[in-house]
């Protein structure tokens, strides 16, 4: 069953177009229901075993409202580390971007919770020490996620836009951001996603998610690639640095982010 997770998925030259272009993509079919059911279960009870947030939700900030983050599960799992370093997905990512290969910089499990809050718009790069933007993460709902359930919002093509690259997921990124998208006129698009269905998007690209109304959990999977040629920048916020204290602790500043943490997971060569 879980073969297809190293095959190829072709992809057409106006989907490489259309990546190229607004810097995100929903690809159908990306992984079979069988595969995904597979996951849904192994993945669901690794996140409750490592989960640490447990207060009400009335409790918690907006952030905390948005999901259960639980990150680089392929540490913890073999099984996930197969999904993780699915050739077939880290060549999707290489072949999107344009590049020969594709290192691992971390995954993660997004969890929203029924009743769970919305996610402010924010662009993930903020808290990322990396050079370039040669960067995309997938986004693999884990089952059918109708607009109820709080699916990944993007803003085509915001890469484009400078002014809000500073902010962090918060009440205030929500609302700026909001407005400069509003202003640039870039086009919203918010759909439901299929069982199979997938999104690429790349690292500056403003995103957001809707609240959960729901009373299931939105259980998502998420891996974060970059280029195999990535170097490590000096941080410019002390998210980043936290980001190179976690998950490329062993990288030097001007150099190729070669770490055990960050294996190269797909190359042409």
């Amino acid at each position: 069953m879980l073969e297809i997770l190293d095959e190829p998925y072709p992809l057409t030259p106006d989907q490489l177009a259309f990546y190229q272009e607004n810097r995100y993509i929903k690809l159908k079919q990306v992984l079979p229901p069988e595969v995904l059911n597979y996951y849904s279960k192994v993945i669901r009870e690794k996140v409750k075993a490592l989960n640490t947030m447990h207060l009400p939700m009335e409790e918690r900030d907006t952030y905390s409202k948005a999901f259960l983050q639980v990150m680089n599960l392929w540490l913890e799992s073999e099984e996930i580390k197969r999904l993780v370093f699915s050739r077939r997905l880290a060549r999707i990512a290489a072949e999107l971007m344009g590049v020969g290969g594709v290192r691992l910089y971390h995954d993660q499990a997004l969890f929203k919770e029924p009743g769970g809050g919305f996610t402010p718009w924010h662009a993930d790069q903020y808290y990322w020490p990396l050079s370039n933007d040669r960067t995309t993460t997938v986004w693999i709902p884990l089952q059918e996620t109708p607009l109820s359930m709080g699916p990944l919002e993007f803003s085509a093509r915001s890469h484009r836009l400078n002014n809000g690259r500073s902010l962090k997921i918060s009440d205030e990124s929500e609302k700026q951001i909001e407005q400069l998208l509003r202003e640039a006129d870039y086009q919203h698009v918010v759909e439901p996603f299929e069982l199979g269905e997938a999104s690429f998007h790349s690292g500056w690209l403003f995103h957001r998610a809707g609240a959960n109304t729901t009373d299931q959990m939105r259980q998502v999977m998420t891996i974060i690639y970059m280029d195999e040629n990535m170097h490590l920048k000096a941080p410019e916020n002390k998210n980043q640095q936290a980001d190179w204290d976690t998950w490329c602790p062993e990288a030097r500043v001007g150099e190729v982010i070669d770490t055990p943490l960050n294996p190269v997971l797909y190359s042409s060569r």
